[in-house]
């Protein structure tokens, strides 16, 4: 059976979850669940993974393009895990996409801060299955999606 999991079938395999986790990021935008700034900064990585694959099983690029494959999976990994502690208030996110203190601002600042602040916060959870977030299966299902990219260049190395 893992036979047939041919180096490019791995890296196709590994393209497709990207493309998949963007559509399904994009049918939740369209059904009403906007993203916040990290959820956004989370697709570019996917979106490099999806056409990395695709060129690579156009174009027969060489198998040692999946590393780069891994690493773009890896990235948008880390900003999942980034994403959830922020979710978790584990540790602050960016300001531009969480609640500031106010201590100590003037009325001025305060009011520039109301009309600056995101429709969307990355500090709060607009959607949750059994305490898992998109964020957490992100997280994940990304890092697998890294190993899927690694196992691509070991098969393909071995192949060669």
């Amino acid at each position: 059976m893992l036979e047939l999991l041919t180096p490019r079938r791995l890296v196709g395999l590994a393209a497709f979850g990207s493309a998949a986790v963007l559509v399904g990021a994009l049918i939740f935008q369209a059904i009403g669940y906007a993203p916040c700034e990290l959820c956004i900064e989370q697709r570019w990585p996917h979106l490099f993974a999806a056409l990395l694959g695709a060129a690579m099983l156009l174009f027969r690029l060489p198998m040692g393009l999946s590393l780069l494959g891994a690493l773009a999976a890896l990235t948008t990994s880390v900003l999942g895990f980034y994403h959830s502690g922020v979710e978790r208030h584990i540790f602050a996110g960016p300001d531009a996409c969480t609640s500031n203190p106010v201590g100590g601002m003037s009325a001025q600042d305060l009011l520039a801060q109301i009309q600056a602040a995101p429709l969307v916060r990355c500090d709060e959870i607009s959607w949750e299955i059994f305490g898992i977030t998109m964020a957490n299966l992100n997280a994940v299902g990304s890092l697998v999606f890294a190993g899927i990219w690694v196992w691509a260049f070991l098969r393909g190395r071995a192949t060669a």
